[in-house]
């Protein structure tokens, strides 16, 4: 592409050299240079990219991008100055693959629990009514039929346009986003439009990347104050943050809920562990899906996909036909009588949730197990408090790791051991190894009681000091009660 049509409608302050240089491919990441590629110098937090500019045009970069000019400007090279390479890059990024965040209907969905599952559901749904889209999640990328494994929350502004155009090139309409707080913060959707953008809900997350809630709060408004006049805001008005999502933005504004009045309502009729029986706007239907989490998020896939325009018995008729995130409130019991679920909660609200909705269905003639801990190198503060939550919650919790990363597996024990009342104090114990811990569970469980293991849901793996080592909870569970149950 030449650089001329490359800088459509992007703000440039200066430009020295040729605009007609043709570009074969943009690059910020110096280390992936190729011969007449565009490099955008980004200020990172580690290092700043125009420290890499020389580097880049000896390797062939015939183009940069940059807030500064270096002191020596080579002739052969084209240098555009721009107030902002961070958010500049999202605006190249879409005009280099063609634009095809407006060729698509993009849907994004952001809040702290939820988003993975709604992302899931909407594209699962929508595969439901007979139409190929695209996915992007933190579990997996997906267009149409072909699955691309999921590297970030939000992966790099040039890697979504290049899905994006894939999805165009395939006949796709849709494409449902998952959009994190980090990929917000780090310009990863400038330059998208959205169609529709979803909240699902805010809580305690993050915080040792945003440091203050009210900055976490902040960067996910972001995204609703971007949103252009022609897009649809929803909102989950049962969130005390909810409504400050859509004080500034432009888009047309929408709500659900299932404790207030909102654009669409639901209630739970009856909820068990093989699913739950609801009514959306007065209409009711079953769900294999079940806990009163995913009440909020199947509530959301409706209400999207009814601004979409579909008819909400085509919708609900859709949902009916849904399987289970994996992951997500993943269910199977085990040829002893005992109740497995693994489940991703990884944060207070999202364990407090899960614990509730396991709490809200079983009879209490049986005992509920828990397994969980905290990730290393992660927000310090959530620790005691999901200490607290799956003590009170809990017949029994096992606090053990949960991809300790560079710390001290005992330490991070330590710290969730600190949020125990002293009240609860009978109901814990710790086992730093997750399996032992798991195998804890099982030893301890009896025929109908209820084993939950937490924290990593999807994940195959368990990071430990800057290594992924292979660990499958949901594998580990099958491979233990097999052995101990002989």
């Amino acid at each position: 592409m030449i650089i001329t049509e490359l800088l459509k409608k992007i703000p440039v302050l200066e430009i020295h050299g040729d605009e007609a240089r043709e570009i074969s491919e943009l690059v910020f990441d110096s280390r992936k240079i190729t011969e007449n590629s565009l490099y955008v110098a980004v200020r990172g937090t580690v290092a700043d990219g125009h420290s890499y500019i020389a580097s880049s045009v000896e390797k062939g970069a015939k183009a940069i991008v940059c807030e500064e000019f270096p002191d020596i400007l080579n002739e052969n090279v084209t240098y555009i100055k721009v107030k902002d390479s961070s958010k500049t890059l999202g605006h190249l990024a879409s005009n280099f693959y063609g634009n095809p965040s407006q060729k698509l209907k993009l849907i994004g969905v952001t809040g702290t629990n939820g988003k993975t599952s709604v992302s899931t559901l909407l594209f699962d749904v929508f595969k439901n009514l007979g139409y190929d889209s695209v996915l992007l999640s933190t579990v997996e990328i997906r267009i149409a039929d072909e699955i691309i494994p999921a590297t970030h929350t939000t992966p790099d502004v040039i890697t979504i346009n290049k899905i994006l155009a894939q999805a165009v090139e395939k006949g796709c309409e849709f494409a449902f986003m998952e959009v994190s707080s980090h990929g917000i913060a780090q310009n990863r959707i400038e330059g998208l439009h959205f169609k529709i953008a979803g909240f699902t809900n805010l809580t305690h997350d993050h915080l040792d990347y945003h440091k203050t809630f009210d900055e976490y709060l902040k960067t996910k408004k972001r995204f609703f104050d971007g949103l252009e006049d022609t897009a649809i805001a929803i909102t989950n008005v049962d969130d005390k943050n909810g409504m400050v999502m859509l004080q500034n933005t432009k888009a047309k504004k929408k709500s659900y809920a299932l404790k207030t009045m909102a654009d669409y309502h639901g209630k739970s009729l009856e909820i068990d562990f093989n699913g739950m029986l609801l009514n959306f706007n007065g209409k009711e239907f079953w769900t294999t899906l079940t806990g009163r989490f995913n009440v909020y998020n199947l509530l959301l896939v409706f209400g999207i996909a009814t601004e979409l325009g579909f008819e909400q018995d085509e919708i609900l008729q859709a949902i009916s036909m849904l399987k289970r995130v994996s992951g997500r409130f993943e269910t199977f019991k085990s040829d002893g009588g005992i109740f497995f679920i693994v489940d991703y909660a990884h944060t207070p609200d999202a364990l407090e949730n899960i614990l509730d909705s396991i709490n809200d269905i079983r009879t209490k003639n049986e005992r509920l197990i828990t397994v969980f801990g905290c990730g290393g190198d992660r927000d310090h503060s959530k620790r005691p408090e999901m200490g607290n939550i799956a003590t009170r919650k809990s017949t029994l919790a096992i606090i053990t790791s949960d991809n300790p990363r560079t710390e001290d597996p005992a330490q991070i024990i330590k710290e969730i051991e600190a949020g125990v009342e002293s009240q609860n104090f009978s109901k814990y114990t710790s086992i730093p190894d997750r399996k032992e811990a798991i195998k804890m569970a099982i030893k301890f469980s009896e025929p109908k009681d209820i084993v939950l293991v937490a924290g990593k849901g999807h994940e195959t793996y368990q990071d430990i000091n800057g290594v992924k080592h292979h660990f499958d909870d949901k594998e580990t569970i099958n491979e233990l009660w097999k052995l101990m149950s002989k």
